[in-house]
């Protein structure tokens, strides 16, 4: 049985009509699963195989009612969707279900899984699928008082689809009332045996917050009894805009999912896309996306020090390192045009090839980061007050990062030596020499740790590119890529008519599903792309790292100061964008 793949044992185990196999282009096993057995079967899978699949990545829905399928497509209505992984196969395994709009409910696996709360709450939220069992099914992104399910297809995406907005007075006193704060809905205690609680807003606009984050503190004096976080409020529908613009243009929206991580969100929407399409990347094309990856890799974690060091007290590191993010901004526009959101990335590549004299600004760059990176250990790192603060703070084990979703430096810090670009390497990462940090005892200070070393590794990613750029084109000349080059645009009506129809129409991406994942800046991201063969995709599932790691905070919190969490915020490295999307 050790030997058997996941179809097999689940046919063993549950009979041959029970899960059917589905073929997608992106490799990874996807099986239909009766929805009266979905608990049954997910709990088998984490704790009863041989290599489990202990690691739940993501839930999300479908709403099929509008989708051009094949013949043979199981769901009709709605279809709901876990990926899941697995360490010991270092493969992705994704269970599907479908559900009718009679009975739009499933078990809740928040018993299997501790992570799967805000992942059911978010379904919830945004299909209206209810998951029976869950201890608190509640609106997650979306205020309390929104009428409707947003990623349902009825449900309008733009303003002209709407009557103008008006606030009547009933709307006004309705609005006041949802914002009174009542600890029992969110399942806060006022009062124990021996004392009575109080109740602290961290946010949502406090700056150790990072962004219009609101975290809920039920307090014994200075001790945390529990932390919600309240999130959603810069929720701006990333996955609805995706229904809604072509191939092409949905690219600058994935810019602001992360807006620290730059061209890494660019990244991982057209692997995705480059899969559905069967699209091959030329070689220069890959490393020049590595390149530009770990270049806004180091950027990204530049800001999260400088700020973290700031949370905990320090003052000047965060002018220092923001003042080095310019300088890798510099390369940037050079390169690219723009800054902290090029859109540069495109189907198939790139948008323009390097220009003169990109050697030179990277070379200096190189030389210039170590030295800075050794004072700011000594700044920081080496700090006696910044280690007093870290050490011991926010710890959690591996088993728990994995049940709770952490991926990314808050993984490694435990002491699991994963890194997707070594495991499953994409874009041409297994050509690249680097080592992979990792922690001892998964505190703040380990993950601070962590992260630098990255920058470190990063850094010599980034040397390796120089070293080795290989020749040739930028961009692939598959058909549905990046529009052709402009002066071959007057050479023939061929390619004059396909510049024409990707610039206004978009390409038309075959039928079919494929999910990237790679390693961002922050951890695990994927966008899981579905097309019914139109100009635009027919749904758009975004999985962040900053989502599943804000879930942590309220276990990990916990009988801890108030001081204290905000060491904790500042060593998990989030962004409100890539936690709300």
């Amino acid at each position: 049985m050790k030997d058997l793949d996941p179809p097999e044992l689940l046919q063993l185990k549950f009979g041959e009509d029970s899960v059917s196999k589905q073929a997608t282009q992106d490799g990874i096993t996807t099986l239909w699963v009766s929805s009266v057995k979905i608990f049954e079967v997910l709990r088998h899978l984490k704790s009863e195989i041989p290599r489990p699949f202990s690691f739940l990545y993501d839930i999300t829905a479908i709403d099929e009612r509008a989708r051009k399928k094949e013949g043979g497509y199981p769901s009709i209505q709605f279809t709901v969707v876990y990926h899941l992984f697995s360490f010991g196969r270092n493969s992705f395994l994704r269970i599907k279900t479908a559900i009718g709009l009679e009975n739009l409910s499933l078990p809740s696996i928040t018993k299997l899984w501790m992570n799967a709360s805000w992942y059911e709450r978010e379904v919830y939220d945004m299909f209206g699928i209810r998951f029976n069992g869950h201890p608190n099914l509640r609106r997650i992104l979306m205020p309390m008082t929104w009428q409707g399910h947003p990623l349902r297809k009825e449900h309008p995406a733009r303003a002209t689809e709407m009557g103008p907005f008006r606030l009547f007075d009933e709307k006004v006193d309705k609005e006041q009332e949802a914002l009174k704060f009542k600890p029992e809905e969110w399942g806060l205690r006022t009062q124990s045996e021996d004392s009575d609680f109080m109740f602290l807003n961290i946010g949502p606009q406090h700056p150790g917050t990072h962004g219009v984050l609101r975290i809920i503190l039920q307090l014994d004096g200075e001790d945390i009894v529990d932390a919600i976080p309240d999130i959603g409020f810069h929720h701006r529908g990333a996955e609805k805009m995706a229904e809604r613009q072509s191939w092409h243009t949905y690219i600058p929206y994935t810019d602001r999912v992360d807006y620290l991580g730059g061209v890494n969100n660019n990244l991982a929407y057209l692997l995705a896309v480059e899969k559905l399409a069967g699209i091959q990347v030329p070689l220069r094309a890959q490393v020049i996306r590595v390149m530009m990856c770990e270049f806004f890799r180091i950027a990204s974690h530049l800001v999260w020090y400088g700020t973290f060091a700031q949370d905990i007290g320090q003052l000047s590191p965060v002018f220092y390192m923001f003042t080095d993010r310019e300088r890798i901004f510099d390369v940037v526009e050079a390169v690219c045009g723009g800054r902290m959101h090029p859109n540069w990335f495109r189907i198939g590549g790139v948008a323009q090839d390097l220009p003169n004299g990109w050697e030179t600004l990277v070379k200096n760059f190189i030389n210039y980061f170590p030295s800075k990176l050794k004072e700011y250990d000594k700044m920081v790192m080496q700090n006696s007050l910044f280690k007093a603060r870290t050490e011991g703070i926010g710890i959690f084990t591996k088993k728990e990062a994995i049940e709770w979703g952490a991926t990314g430096a808050n993984l490694r810090a435990c002491g699991l030596e994963w890194d997707f670009r070594k495991k499953q390497p994409y874009s041409g990462y297994e050509n690249f020499h680097f080592e992979v940090p990792i922690g001892k005892n998964g505190d703040c200070y380990d993950r601070a740790l962590v992260r630098v070393e990255e920058m470190r590794q990063s850094l010599g990613i980034i040397e390796q590119c120089l070293r080795n750029m290989p020749s040739g084109p930028y961009k692939s000349d598959h058909p549905l890529t990046t529009p052709p080059i402009k002066k071959h645009t007057m050479k023939d009506i061929e390619t004059l008519i396909t510049h024409f129809l990707n610039v206004s129409w978009g390409p038309v991406i075959p039928s079919g599903e494929a999910m990237s994942c790679i390693e961002a800046t922050k951890g695990a991201n994927s966008y899981y792309a579905i097309s019914d063969g139109n100009t635009s995709p027919y749904r758009m599932r975004i999985r962040t790292p900053s989502f599943a790691h804000m879930q942590m905070i309220s276990y990990i919190s916990k009988g801890y100061t108030v001081a204290d969490l905000l060491s904790i915020l500042g060593a998990m490295d989030y962004v409100l964008a890539d936690i709300d999307r």
